[in-house]
């Protein structure tokens, strides 16, 4: 593929840059994803060694029935994304590094000249991540380094499914899926909000038709409890931080001296730290969240979490008025996209009022049974680790 392909198709995995940094971040882009597909395998042919683990097994072959079901009743694109396997051996494939000043939740943006801009720098090896993040606080910026367990390339390459999630809970695991095949149906330039919302509306449906055929077959609700206790600690994690970034922004606002800006900063750090405690105990010790704390507490932890999702209701509503019929849907947001932005958002406000209730209530038990996924930022940023 030439070069300016691969450029553009890698300006959202892994952050953005002028080209005033020089080729050096351009070329560890490149390079660390043709690393990452060379390791890819087809997964049917993994499948047929005696030898492989039963675990990975039984995780690959869930993503065969997912990737199936993803093409067949979601029209999500019928290609090779999904179809293979790659083993990285390492935790995340992607470390990105996010940036404020001290006393400001605001963001540094990095651009690209085919994507856009992020407001992040992503890199293929960690230490790399580390360096320009050691020379980011050397320029007065607080700096944040967050591993990354997948991303799309919006349909430049087949992207293969990764070991840095496919362990996730089933449920999660076909919610990433979907989530990422709908950024190959759609994407437009500059607009997070915009992309964002219409991929996590394109999961929830996907997950809620995805459960209710899994229920079907075999009557076993047990993927939906399993499910409903991932994303309900996931939500109520997100709504810490939510709270805790709204606090920042506050205390930052406001008309005192620096000085004490900085102690406030202290105590809601601190107090976040202790309320996450509380939430584990409530959680009954799951720690799956404890590597987002591994590092000092900064403003770029809390201001990477952004919520790209409010536009997901006027989706939900785009959805009901084609007739619940997906590849309408599809068109019909296609459609959206093409126009101007400040166009495209008024079309989209117009529409929320007439969305349905989200189906959040859908976590306690109803009849008949639905479930979604709680807004999240961009790709799977704030998956936890799993297990206990």
């Amino acid at each position: 593929m030439a070069a300016s392909a691969l450029l553009a198709s890698l300006a959202l995995l892994g952050g953005c840059s002028a080209w005033s940094d020089g080729p050096g971040y351009y070329w560890q882009s490149m390079a660390g994803h043709l690393a990452v597909m060379r390791e890819a395998r087809p997964i049917r042919e993994l499948l047929a060694q005696p030898g492989i683990d039963p675990a990975l097994r039984r995780k690959l072959e869930q993503v065969l029935e997912i990737r199936r079901f993803a093409s067949a009743d979601l029209a999500l694109p019928a290609n090779g994304s999904y179809t293979e396997y790659a083993d990285l051996k390492r935790p995340f494939v992607v470390w990105n590094v996010f940036a404020t000043p001290e006393l400001s939740m605001k963001l540094e943006e990095w651009c690209f000249p085919v994507a856009g801009c992020v407001t992040y720098r992503g890199y293929y090896d960690r230490q790399d991540a580390e360096r320009f993040a050691a020379k980011l606080r050397a320029d007065g910026f607080e700096a944040f380094v967050r591993g990354v367990p997948a991303y799309s390339t919006l349909g430049w390459f087949d992207d293969p499914v990764l070991n840095t999630f496919v362990r996730y809970p089933d449920g999660e695991l076909a919610r990433l899926v979907f989530h990422e095949l709908a950024h190959q149906v759609l994407y437009v330039k500059g607009d997070s909000t915009f992309n964002e919302s219409f991929a996590t509306a394109v999961e929830q449906v996907g997950l809620e038709r995805w459960l209710a055929a899994r229920e079907a077959a075999g009557g076993d609700p047990a993927l939906r409890r399993e499910w409903q206790r991932f994303a309900e600690r996931r939500e109520q994690f997100l709504a810490l931080l939510k709270r805790y970034r709204g606090e920042l922004e506050a205390a930052y606002a406001s008309p005192v001296p620096d000085d004490e800006k900085r102690a406030s900063k202290r105590e809601i750090f601190a107090s976040l730290r202790r309320d996450y405690e509380a939430l584990k105990e409530q959680w009954g010790g799951y720690a799956g969240y404890d590597r987002w704390f591994a590092q000092p507490l900064t403003n770029a932890h809390l201001a990477s979490v952004a919520t790209y999702t409010e536009q997901v209701p006027a989706f939900r509503a785009l959805l009901a008025q084609e007739g619940d019929d997906l590849p309408a849907f599809y068109a019909a947001a296609r459609r959206l996209g093409e126009l101007p932005k400040a166009d495209r958002e008024r079309a989209l406000a117009a529409l929320a009022p007439l969305a349905r209730p989200t189906p959040q209530a859908a976590l306690a038990p109803q009849a008949p049974p639905r479930a979604s996924a709680p807004a999240t930022p961009a790709l799977t940023l704030l998956s936890p680790k799993p297990g206990r």
